[in-house]
């Protein structure tokens, strides 16, 4: 019996770290794509057209992943504008199909994660045709 326990020992505790450190890179990557979508949405909300909104929105959202090591098979960032009215919203949704690399060769499929995030355009903002607030 002590035989058995010694040599399954070992590999439960494998087992048990194996599946604490995947679920560690899931939760990881929610959090940054997460916060990945919050930046997108407030670099969206300072811009003047929905178009650099828009842009403003793809760019921020792959540098923060970037810079967070989050390494995305395929990225969409998707925003809604509103028009970019005094008083709106912008929203943005970021979904990326996280690359657990490494994990791969273990069976570890991709994870497709997304995040949605929704910020104010400021009501006091100046019109870009008149130089006067709105």
């Amino acid at each position: 019996m002590s035989a058995e326990i010694t040599i399954a020992a070992p590999l439960l505790i494998m087992l048990l770290v194996f599946v604490g450190v995947v679920i560690h890179r899931g939760v990881d990557a929610r959090l940054r794509v997460d916060d990945a979508a919050h930046q997108a949405a407030r670099a969206a909300s300072l811009e003047r057209t929905p178009a650099a909104a828009v842009t403003a929105a793809r760019t921020t959202a792959s540098s923060a992943l970037s810079a967070a090591g989050v390494v995305c098979r395929s990225l969409a960032v998707s925003t809604a504008t509103g028009g970019m009215r005094p008083g709106g919203t912008v929203t943005v949704t970021v979904s990326c199909q996280v690359d657990f690399g490494d994990a791969l060769l273990l069976g570890i499929p991709d994870r497709q994660v997304a995040a949605t995030a929704v910020e104010p355009v400021d009501l006091w903002r100046a019109t870009l045709t008149t130089g006067t607030r709105t």
